[in-house]
């Protein structure tokens, strides 16, 4: 296949897979008269078929159309011997009909099931020219051919590009104003309170601890306050002199005076450092 033809093809693909929904692998229905020309003219249909449809296909023909190639005798049993190797769609006729009405049947009105039709029947590949969306195949001098799309194709293709600009009824309901709803309230105009944001949170101011000062040295006390400390030590020695004295008077153990006396003279020497350090 030229290059020329195989994007032609492509293209026609792609506008029936993107308006219509077609899938890969491709249901393709073939009658009697595609399966006798193909037998002629030699010809590897499936390869033909996916090389024309440009992806994956699957082969499929009905009972009535075989049973057309059985009435034709032996003559044509290697068309029957093709039919065969087909997968088999279900027609629901109790009796063989003729293959063109078949075909037609199965296809129906509006081709929900997404059908290629390969056939060489001239009638009725003018019957599904008016039915919209059936791409069609057929053989002309040994060469399969994709025919066009029918002008039914693209009047519905083009209605349903029409129809995708415009709001669908669910749609409409949703943007149409409601009669019923309340009237948007008015909002009081006043003075406005600062924004909480940007106004400055006050700092708590919080007391400096005390300075320590471990390296200055203890400051010496005042003159007047060093002579009242003076004067208390002596009145307390004094008081212990009187006791200790009356204590002497007093008959007792001679070693008691004694420890008495050491101790009052070792008040008066710390008493006389301290005076003499001051």
């Amino acid at each position: 296949m030229r290059q020329k033809r195989a994007k032609a093809y492509r293209k026609l693909m792609a506008l029936y897979s993107m308006s219509f929904g077609f899938r890969q692998p491709y249901q393709v229905l073939v009658d009697s008269e595609m399966c006798k020309a193909a037998t002629e003219h030699k010809l590897e249909l499936a390869k033909q078929l996916n090389s024309v449809l440009q992806g994956e296909i699957k082969p499929m023909i009905t009972q009535c159309c075989i049973h057309e190639l059985y009435l034709l005798g032996k003559t044509q049993q290697p068309a029957v011997d093709l039919a065969k190797t087909f997968e088999r769609r279900k027609c629901n006729h109790r009796e063989a009909i003729p293959g063109d009405e078949c075909l037609a049947s199965v296809v129906g009105e509006t081709n929900k099931h997404r059908y290629v039709v390969a056939t060489q029947s001239q009638p009725l590949r003018v019957k599904l020219r008016s039915i919209p969306a059936v791409p069609i195949v057929h053989v002309n001098r040994s060469v399969m051919v994709l025919e066009p799309p029918s002008d039914a194709t693209i009047r519905t293709k083009e209605y349903s590009e029409e129809q995708a600009l415009h709001p669908t009824g669910s749609e409409k309901q949703s943007l149409a104003p409601s009669t019923s709803a309340e009237p948007p309230r008015k909002k009081k105009k006043g003075p406005k309170g600062p924004n909480p944001l940007s106004v400055k949170k006050k700092k708590v101011e919080s007391k400096p601890p005390p300075a320590k000062d471990k390296g200055k040295a203890k400051e010496k006390p005042v003159a007047g306050a060093r002579d009242a400390v003076v004067g208390d030590k002596r009145k307390r020695d004094d008081t212990d002199d009187k006791e200790t004295a009356a204590r002497d008077e007093q008959p007792g153990d001679p070693q008691q005076q004694d420890e008495s006396r050491r101790k009052k003279k070792r008040r008066r020497k710390a008493a006389d450092s301290v005076v003499v350090g001051n």
